[in-house]
């Protein structure tokens, strides 16, 4: 796992190291997943023609909600069940 702090500069050492060797790699984000962390990451896997499956979590491309925190994890699929679960369906 890696806790990527920042989407620019991208570490895409960092990123093909974990990377090489995987099944899959799962990007997560609180927010968009257009032009985010998942797509950074999906430009370094595809220039690299690294050989993984990959999935981001985050925000659809929809329009926001106000609600409590977990409310909003809830309706936006960023609870630690739903992160599983991709993982999960992913690997079969």
């Amino acid at each position: 796992m890696i806790d990527m702090f920042t989407v620019k500069p991208l570490d895409r050492e960092l990123i093909l190291q974990e990377a090489m060797g995987k099944k899959l790699v799962v990007t997560c984000e609180n927010h968009s997943v257009i032009n985010g962390l998942g797509s950074a990451v999906a430009d370094v896997l595809a220039e690299e023609a690294v050989p993984v499956r990959f999935r981001k979590v985050g925000v659809n491309d929809q329009f926001g909600q106000v609600g409590s925190l977990r409310y909003l994890k809830e309706a936006y699929g960023l609870t630690a069940n739903h992160i599983v679960q991709v993982v999960m369906d992913n690997l079969k």
